[in-house]
């Protein structure tokens, strides 16, 4: 959620990838799948002709249709998603495939609302350092993460084309902020969170300042990679 100082992390490493990928959405007819509270959906709708959003939440459509009003909402799931064949240019996924039980499903239902040529732009966390050494995710909200080797299987068994595989790494100043807070940011902030013992001042502080310019996206060290972004094409 944009606007709470202890989620600002998440929020700016969700949106460097929107602030990446909008010069592919300018001009276009964009459906976001998967919008969710709608930021992503509104910033969308800054550079593209015109903006549809799907969420299956009802809370959460509601609150798109309030707050965005550039942005066309509707309710439906994204295993049939409610638009019809050939209907968009870009399809945005952004932190969502792993919360879907028909992963392969969904990807298909992408590619029969894009027209040819249209694609596909997705993120997701990568299994091997969101969750690592495990079979089943340390979110119990994900139903299935994925390394860069799955995403790529997947999206090309439903009839895409991958044309950029890259990653989310943290930047000189969030590496700075790693050293800083034990190593790791991420793990000081949840080992607080799971404890339920409040955070230091200056370590909200530190989270509150965190900007989507503090992380890169990069094709190297995919592996390594916090979040995985794919463009996927449909021919």
């Amino acid at each position: 959620m944009p606007g709470i100082a202890e989620e600002n992390y998440w929020f700016r490493r969700h949106e460097i990838a929107y602030v990446r990928m909008l010069p592919r959405c300018r001009d276009r007819v964009v459906l976001e799948a998967g919008s969710g509270e709608g930021y992503g959906a509104d910033m969308i709708a800054d550079v593209a002709a015109r903006v549809i959003a799907v969420d299956y939440d009802e809370s959460a459509v509601a609150h798109v249709r309030a707050s965005y009003p550039r942005v066309e909402m509707k309710q439906g799931n994204l295993a049939d998603l409610p638009l019809p064949d050939a209907a968009v240019d870009v399809v945005v996924n952004f932190q969502v495939i792993e919360h879907l039980w028909d992963q392969g499903q969904f990807l298909r239902e992408c590619l029969r609302v894009l027209r040819p040529g249209g694609e596909l732009l997705i993120s997701t966390p990568n299994r091997i350092t969101f969750s690592p050494g495990r079979d089943t995710p340390l979110n119990p909200f994900h139903t299935r993460e994925l390394n860069a080797a799955e995403l790529d299987e997947l999206l090309v068994e439903a009839g895409f084309t991958v044309r950029r595989m890259a990653g989310v790494h943290h930047g000189p100043r969030l590496a700075d902020l790693d050293a800083k807070h034990g190593g790791s940011i991420i793990d000081a902030q949840i080992q607080r969170a799971l404890a339920g013992q409040p955070w230091p001042a200056e370590l909200t502080a530190d989270v509150a300042a965190v900007t989507a310019a503090d992380f890169e996206l990069i094709d190297e060290r995919i592996d390594a990679s916090l979040d995985l972004v794919a463009i996927a094409s449909k021919p």
